[in-house]
This record gives structure tokens, C-alpha cells and sequence, in this order.
């Protein structure tokens, strides 16, 4: 009898400890502050920057487009409960002001952009009508502003946190400036005569204006838009005559139009570039830094061949 009694005895404590963890465990994550990013580049800046203060939902996940998305109730409902969105601005998430008007956001609104110098770039193919050009953390330069807005959204939303978000910010931001030498010296090698790229849209301007490379995109700001046959046909013609060695397929968008163009003209397909968005964790491009690294490398050996 005095054996079942503390078996139960030791049950009921055990059980009770079960809870206690598990009622912890929810506190924990309940104390984080919620934060909506809009797209999984500006995820992995906002994971660097906040660390463990920080619960992230991203709306457009990994190798998805933000330029075709379209947001769903549950999307409406992470914001709704959000303190902080974070967005790119620069119109690149055409659909983010109907998203928070329809959500009821009240919180702490982040523009990663904040800041940069825009480039323009056409808004579609042929047109003569110019936008900014939304694509900016292409350039490291510019990923070191979006780190240090990040950094002041969230110390702004959540006041006592802000030694750790400084402390983290600061150790992207040395990151972003160690990389950012080592990518100047990867082009500096390649003749500027080869600096010149043919990629599915026009996403790479910052990067080119950066770091001294030449990109030729058939398509113009929205990844919906599909070039004429007299477009590629154009493309083609300038590949040859300008010796472009290649041409380089990107992680969010359909790659039979490059396939074609490189069957035609004679550029091989130099490799796959992430652009608007990173890959899955276990892909080659899943951190923002590891995106730069991946582009970098791939270009510069398929212009050094």
C-alpha cells in the first residue's frame, strides 16, 4: 500500500513538472515580441537582429515570388496579432497596404528601406516609363541600412531589449563588411569586357551598380510580364554581339524562357541566382549572407570559364 502511495506520490509530482515545462514553454514564446517580415531575405535579417527576443511569421516563404503573392485570411490574421511588420518598401510588396488596412494593424511598421538611394529601373520591357527599382539589399551596402532599421523597429517596440538588438545588430552588420571585400575582389578578377549577365528578370541593378557588373534581364519589375517574341529575339542579337558568355536562371521564376534564349544564342546557363528570395534551410542560399555568398560564387565562375 505505502509503495502505491508513492508511486502515485511521484506521478502526480512528475505530472505536475510536465505542466510547469510545458506552461513555461508557452510563456517564453507568448513574451517574444511577434513580428511579421514579407518575404523570407527580410525573415533572416530580422532572426539575425532579434535573436531569441523575437517570434517571426513570414508571409512570402523561401524561393517564393512577392511580386505575384497573394495575401490569405491567415496572413490577415498574423498581422492582426503582430507588434511589428517588416516590409521592404520601395513598391515592392504592391499588396502589403491592403493587407494591413484589411488586418487592422496597430503595431510597429519597419521599411527595411529606409534610407537607400533608389535606383530605376523600367516597369516593363519596352515601356518608357521608369520606377524605383525595390530590389536593395542586392547591394551589401544597402543590407547594412536594412540591418541598422530592423534594429531600430524592434528596440522601438520592445524598449527593454535593446542592448541584445544592438549587440546582434552589430555583429551582422561586421559580417556584412567582412563579406563585402571579398565580393569586390571575386569581380575584380573577371575583365570588365565579361562583366555582362543575362538573367529571367530585372532584380540584380543595385548588384551591378555595386560591384561593377552588367545585367540584362528580359523581363521588366513584375515577374507576371512576358517578353515578346520580338523582345527575345532582340535579346538574343545582343548577346551575340556584345560575347555574352552566359546567361543565369533565377530561384523564382519559370526557366524555359532562358533555356530557350541560351539554346538559341549559343550562352550556357551559367547557374541558378536567388534573387527575390532565399532557399529552403537546406539549400545553398537559406541566410541572407549565404545568398550573397552563393550569387557571387556562382557568377564569378561561370564568367571566369
Amino acid at each position: 500500500m505505502n509503495i502505491r502511495l508513492l508511486l502515485c506520490g511521484l506521478a502526480t509530482v512528475m505530472g505536475a513538472a510536465v505542466l510547469l515545462s510545458v506552461g513555461s514553454t508557452a510563456t517564453r514564446a507568448a513574451d517574444k515580441v511577434q513580428v511579421v517580415a514579407s518575404f523570407s531575405i527580410l525573415d533572416d535579417m530580422v532572426r539575425q537582429v532579434g535573436g531569441d527576443r523575437v517570434e517571426v511569421r513570414t508571409l512570402v516563404g523561401p524561393n517564393g515570388d512577392a511580386h505575384v503573392y497573394q495575401p490569405t485570411p491567415a496572413d490577415a490574421q498574423a498581422v492582426s496579432r503582430a507588434g511589428v511588420l517588416v516590409v521592404n518598401g520601395l513598391g515592392f510588396e504592391g499588396w502589403m497596404s491592403r493587407l494591413e488596412r484589411s488586418s487592422g494593424f496597430k503595431g510597429v511598421v519597419v521599411t527595411a528601406s529606409k534610407g537607400v538611394k533608389p535606383q530605376q529601373m523600367e516597369e516593363e520591357e519596352g515601356k518608357a516609363k521608369r520606377v524605383n527599382d525595390p530590389h536593395a539589399w542586392q547591394s551589401l551596402a544597402n543590407g547594412r541600412l536594412y540591418a541598422q532599421n530592423i534594429r531600430d523597429g524592434l528596440i522601438k517596440a520592445d524598449p527593454e531589449g535593446k542592448a541584445s538588438y544592438e549587440a546582434n545588430a552589430a555583429r551582422f552588420i561586421a559580417a556584412i563588411d567582412a563579406l563585402e571585400p571579398e565580393v569586390r575582389a571575386a569581380f575584380e578578377k573577371i575583365p570588365a569586357s565579361r562583366r555582362k549577365i543575362i538573367t529571367s528578370h530585372d532584380a540584380f541593378g543595385y548588384f551591378g551598380t555595386a560591384y561593377g557588373v552588367q545585367f540584362i534581364a528580359p523581363q521588366g519589375v513584375s515577374t507576371e510580364t512576358e517578353p515578346s517574341a520580338k523582345d527575345v529575339a532582340k535579346i538574343i542579337q545582343q548577346i551575340r554581339a556584345a560575347k555574352i558568355p552566359a546567361v543565369f536562371l533565377e530561384n523564382i521564376t519559370d526557366p524555359r524562357l532562358l533555356e530557350q534564349i541560351s539554346g538559341e544564342s549559343g550562352a550556357r546557363i551559367g547557374g541558378t541566382l536567388y534573387s527575390d528570395a532565399l532557399s529552403p534551410p537546406d539549400g545553398p542560399a537559406a541566410t541572407y549572407l549565404d545568398m550573397f555568398r552563393h550569387n557571387v560564387r556562382t557568377l564569378s565562375n561561370a564568367l571566369s570559364s
